[in-house]
Parts: structure tokens; C-alpha cells; sequence
């Protein structure tokens, strides 16, 4: 009996050790799970039309931010996050809209935030992210006044209008040999602002604006301003509107009423969407946008992410690449604190998908602005204002 009692003590202290080695590398699990669990996550915003007449745009730029979160993501990540997610939301450029999306964005202690589009949205979004030290890096914004209210924490990866205004009209003189215009806005901040660059800079090298006139946003029939536009039989019909299918509807019915204007459009009216929905009607259509090398390894990243949402839009590179920066940015930092990041957004110097991204002083990047033409239903490189030469 004392041998069978020795015996059964044996094992029960010998289950004792076994199922305290157990748990002891159970417990170093649970707190290495713990660690990893304790790691923030790294949340970004985007701000854009997903509703209304400028979603395509819109939902283009939220989703070069994923494909960019992707791609981040599937390099390891940023260290110290053990994740980045996006809240999106919706401006339909309206500003009200922005400034109560820049304010639930705060809400979320986001660190950044890649918008607007509509310069009318950026402006006052931005103003309400700024004092609270959170980025704003816009895709799409093109107004001067985006970058010259001296604001700490807004950058621009796309161009601006007072620099694509000089390289339209180059192309009106240059190539075209144009001596008359005709000028059509939609009165957004971004379009009219754009088109009275046009305007101003028609002047300066002698070309004729015989009229600047305008439209509604929501409008359907042009053929009141159309009219005008026979009328007058201008050189150039020059349309400065806020989005590809309000630009299409501009080409289809110019179409049916014979103007043989050369008709040129800027970057909102660019994208495949204008095509699609004006087919042979956009044959010929000049358009003014930032030139991107599409042979670049970056770029052929981007397209490779992006295609899980979608086709590749205007703003697609654009917005991959203000996401991008602001990865970069951190990583460089070390940190989120946002005079560290802006520090080092100050230093980047990277090729992006859209163009090399070196930010100046005030947050710009740069404008590269060509001329783009229609051909056989497709949107290709046309003429080179920096060279005066086609492509």
C-alpha cells in the first residue's frame, strides 16, 4: 500500500510539472498575441464625391488610397501599426458636405486625408483639418488658392490651374494657330476659376475671346449656349466643366448641331468615362492633364492593386500617390506626430505612380501638364507644351 501511495504521488507531482510547462508556454503565447494586439492601427481618411453626378471621380480616388493601403500592406507594413484602415466619406463637392466629413474624420483621430476633389470642397475641409494637425493631400484640387493660404499641413499632388491655363492656350497658338475662342464654364469654384485663366491668358497672346459663358450644374440641354457657339463659329470651343459626363453631354449635342469648333476640355472633363458616354462624338476632343510614364515599375504596382477595384481613372495614380506620401512620410518620421511627418514630407523625393514627388514650400508638387486628343476611342499623350512637340 505505501509503494502504490509513493507511486500515484509520483505522477501527480510528475501531471503537476507537465501541466505547469504547459501553461507557462500558453501563458508566453497569450502575451505575445497580447503585444502584437497592442499595436495601434494606423487610420487614414479619404474625402470625395461617392454620390452624385461627380462619383466616377470620386470613388476613383478612394480607391487608389486602398490600392496604395494594399500595397503598403503587402510590403509588411508600417511599423508600430499592425494595420492601416481607410474611412471614406462623401463630399458630393458640396461644402457643407466636406466640412461635416472633415469633422467626422477628426472624430476618428485620423492622421490624414487624401481629398477633396472639388477645390470648393478641399478649401474648407482642409481649413477645418488643418488646426488639428491633420493632413490634407489632395488628388484633384487644382485652384491656386488651395496652397496659398499658408496652411501647415495641406499638399497637392496634382497640378494647378494657373499652369494648366498657359499650357492650353500654348497649344491653341502653337499648334492650333488659333485666333477665336469661345469659352463655357459650369460657375464651380474649379471651372470658372480655371476658365477665367484660359480667358486671361487668351488675351495675353492675342487670341479673340469672343464670348465666356456659362451653365448650371444638373443642366441637360446645352443647346441654348450651343447656339451661341455656331454663332460665333470660334476657332476653339473651350468647355471647363466639373466632371466627364456633363463634358460628355457638352460633345454629344455640339455634335448634332455641326459645330466644327476644335473642342478642348481640361482634367475634370478627362477621363475614360467621357468616351463611354460620347462615344464618336469625343473623336478629335483635346484635353489638358498632368502627363503620367505608364512604363514606370511603380505605375505597373499601382495598376496591378488598383485593378481589384476597378478600371485605373483619372485620379486614380493621383490619389495612390498623396496616400503614398504620407506612408512615406511616417515611415521616415518614425511617428505620427505632425510636425515630425511634416518635416519629412518636406524631404520626400520618390517616383510615384502619377510623377516624381517632390513637394515645394507651400505643398505643391508641380504641374505636368500636356495636351491629351481622342483618337480612335482612346485618350492618348498628343502634344508636349514644355517641347512644342506631338508625342
Amino acid at each position: 500500500m505505501k509503494r502504490i501511495s509513493l507511486l500515484a504521488l509520483f505522477g501527480l507531482l510528475l501531471s503537476g510539472l507537465l501541466l505547469a510547462g504547459c501553461g507557462g508556454e500558453e501563458n508566453k503565447a497569450e502575451e505575445t498575441a497580447g503585444a502584437e494586439q497592442a499595436l495601434p492601427v494606423l487610420k487614414i481618411g479619404s474625402i470625395s464625391p461617392l454620390t452624385g453626378p461627380y462619383s466616377a471621380d470620386g470613388n476613383d480616388i478612394a480607391n487608389g488610397v486602398r490600392a496604395a493601403i494594399d500595397v503598403v500592406m503587402a510590403q509588411g507594413g508600417i511599423e508600430g501599426f499592425s494595420d492601416i484602415r481607410l474611412f471614406a466619406e462623401d463630399t458630393a463637392c458640396d461644402p457643407k458636405q466636406a466640412v461635416a466629413a472633415a469633422n467626422k474624420l477628426i472624430s476618428e483621430e485620423v492622421v490624414g486625408v487624401v481629398g477633396a476633389y472639388c477645390s470648393s470642397s478641399t478649401i474648407p475641409a482642409s481649413a477645418t483639418l488643418d488646426p488639428e494637425g491633420i493632413f490634407t493631400i489632395t488628388p484633384g484640387s487644382t485652384s491656386p488658392k488651395v496652397t496659398e493660404r499658408g496652411l501647415q499641413y495641406m499638399f497637392r499632388i496634382c497640378g494647378r490651374d494657373d499652369h494648366q491655363a498657359p499650357a492650353a492656350v500654348k497649344f491653341m497658338t502653337d499648334y492650333l494657330d488659333a485666333k477665336t475662342i469661345f469659352i463655357v464654364d459650369d460657375k464651380t469654384t474649379y471651372s470658372q476659376g480655371l476658365a477665367e485663366e484660359v480667358s486671361m491668358n487668351c488675351e495675353k497672346v492675342g487670341i479673340q475671346v469672343l464670348a465666356h459663358d456659362h451653365v448650371n450644374q444638373g443642366d441637360k440641354d446645352y443647346s441654348a449656349v450651343l447656339t451661341k457657339v455656331r454663332q460665333a463659329n470660334p476657332d476653339v470651343f473651350y468647355i471647363s466643366l466639373q466632371n466627364s459626363a456633363t463634358g460628355a453631354l457638352m460633345l454629344l449635342q455640339a455634335k448634332r448641331m455641326g459645330i466644327e469648333a476644335q473642342c478642348m476640355g481640361q482634367d475634370a472633363v478627362f477621363h475614360p468615362q467621357l468616351i463611354e458616354i460620347a462615344k464618336e462624338a469625343s473623336e478629335g476632343a483635346c484635353l489638358t492633364f498632368g502627363y503620367t510614364d505608364t512604363s514606370t515599375d511603380t505605375y505597373k504596382v499601382f495598376q496591378e492593386a488598383n485593378a481589384k477595384y476597378g478600371q485605373v481613372g483619372a485620379y486614380s495614380a493621383y490619389a495612390y500617390d498623396s496616400a503614398m506620401s504620407l506612408f512615406n512620410a511616417i515611415r521616415a518620421a518614425g511617428s505620427t506626430d505632425p510636425a515630425k511627418v511634416r518635416a519629412a514630407m518636406m524631404e520626400l523625393d520618390f517616383q510615384g505612380a502619377s510623377k516624381r514627388v517632390k513637394f515645394q514650400p507651400n505643398g505643391d508638387s508641380g504641374s505636368d501638364y500636356v495636351v491629351f486628343k481622342v483618337i480612335e476611342g482612346q485618350l492618348v499623350p498628343f502634344w508636349n507644351p514644355r517641347t512644342g512637340e506631338l508625342f
